[in-house]
């Protein structure tokens, strides 16, 4: 299994990421009642700031993931903690699926955080999953990621957790 990383197109992957982020399984993507529309509307907006990138993610060429990676010190958690230069924030999202691959979210996370410390800046990835989001909080354990603290933030209480580049390596057993 392959996975590589491109970047979203608003426009051309309107379709596929409304179907995404719809579905009962992305509750926590908070997008449920989205249009299409509000899909090109969001994806576009996140296109034109600098401080926001979206990925699709193709495991053996198949569009399966959404990544985003975003700058905590603008946007997200302004004022909710003290960001450090090298502060990576992400989100990612596995497409639903009707049969699914034991493993197959581990790898996709894995395979998000190599793409986040590939770049050399990277120093330390921020999340901020719901804090009642047992399944993404096990996954992040898993990845090397280390909860600090709750935190409130305007659309839900959050589990604020960080994964320096040395955890992320001790946690899978790769140097990247």
């Amino acid at each position: 299994m392959t996975i590589r990383f491109r970047p979203l197109d608003p426009l051309k992957d309107a379709e596929l990421l409304h179907a995404w982020v719809t579905h009962p399984k992305a509750a926590f993507w908070m997008m449920q009642d989205a249009t299409l529309d509000d899909v090109v509307r969001e994806y576009t907006a996140f296109a034109a700031n600098p401080h926001h990138q979206a990925f699709i993610g193709l495991v053996d060429e198949v569009p399966a993931i959404l990544m985003e990676r975003y700058d905590p010190a603008h946007l997200e958690l302004v004022g909710l903690y003290d960001p450090r230069p090298g502060d990576v924030g992400m989100h990612f999202l596995v497409a639903p699926s009707d049969t699914p691959v034991h493993g197959f979210t581990r790898r996709v996370i894995t395979a998000v955080m190599a793409e986040l410390f590939d770049d050399p800046a990277t120093a330390r990835v921020v999340v901020e999953p719901d804090v009642s989001n047992k399944a993404v909080h096990a996954l992040n354990e898993v990845v090397g990621f280390v909860p600090e603290r709750e935190i409130e933030k305007p659309e839900k209480r959050a589990l604020l957790s960080f994964c320096t580049r040395a955890q992320f390596e001790a946690a899978v057993g790769v140097t990247i």
